[in-house]
């Protein structure tokens, strides 16, 4: 069985050698690591580089994008450029943290829309408590780009985001007791779109919330999908491996 976990932060992570190791261990073959910043870009760029099976993103996490000027953008640019880059993002809209002004999140979630596009890459898109506005910006200036929901909180949105084709990854809070909302989307989600990721070191799965999460945990992340889904853990692992490959364009191997 092999897994991949499609968003990760293994810069965060104390010992990221360990964590890999580890996630190998179990068959977690391959991982994305993510960028929020210009210094998170450059130390995913940095980790994808050095470590066979880990691949990176380049972007500006919503929190942070009160900093986005000419110049960032640029360098952004210039990073999304580079070898085993696969993706822009995470951007997105934060209505729940704040902070950063929200037309500032707006004109960076603008502006990476537009870098995706430039770079013919993906985008994964951060949305929490803002739902309706997020879906409302993709659908006026994402139509024709490769959209990956992280950490998909948008169950009311199912049905839309299938229709747009969307992929929808869940992390280790579909497996909480309050989340059966997420339980019910995760059955809904249309099987070429499924993907699956741990955000380590956050939302940890049950049942080791409580500890710092590890790329390795994405397995009981996806034990809980493949059980709502009625399919087996092995169908489920394929079926996620095969979408994370394609949309991020990962290699088999490596």
């Amino acid at each position: 069985m092999t897994l991949v976990d499609s968003h990760c932060h293994l810069e965060m992570i104390a010992d990221t050698a360990v964590a890999v190791a580890e996630a190998r261990a179990v068959g977690v073959g391959q991982i994305v690591t993510i960028g929020i910043d210009l210094s998170t870009s450059k130390q995913a760029i940095g980790l994808a580089a050095g470590t066979p099976g880990v691949y990176a993103t380049v972007g500006l996490h919503p929190h942070e994008a009160h900093l986005l000027d000419d110049a960032y953008l640029a360098e952004l640019e210039e990073l999304a450029a580079r070898p085993r880059v696969v993706a822009i993002g995470e951007a997105g809209l934060d209505f729940y943290r704040d902070l950063s002004p929200r037309e500032d999140q707006r004109r960076a979630f603008s502006a990476q829309i537009e870098l995706a596009r430039r770079t013919g890459l993906p985008l994964v898109v951060h949305v929490r408590e803002a739902g309706e506005e997020a879906m409302a910006q993709l659908a006026a200036e994402a139509e024709d780009l490769t959209v990956v929901m992280h950490c998909f909180s948008l169950p009311e949105y199912v049905d839309e985001c299938n229709e747009r084709g969307y992929y929808a990854s869940f992390a280790g809070n579909v497996t909480y007791k309050n989340a059966a909302d997420l339980r019910e989307a995760a059955a809904r989600i249309r099987s070429d779109r499924l993907l699956v990721e741990t955000d380590a070191p956050f939302l940890t799965p049950v049942p080791n919330r409580g500890s710092s999460n590890v790329p390795a945990w994405v397995a009981l992340t996806a034990a809980l999908v493949a059980e709502v889904r009625g399919e087996s853990a092995n169908e489920l692992a394929a079926l996620t491996t095969a979408n994370a490959r394609r949309v991020f364009g990962l290699a088999e191997a490596g």
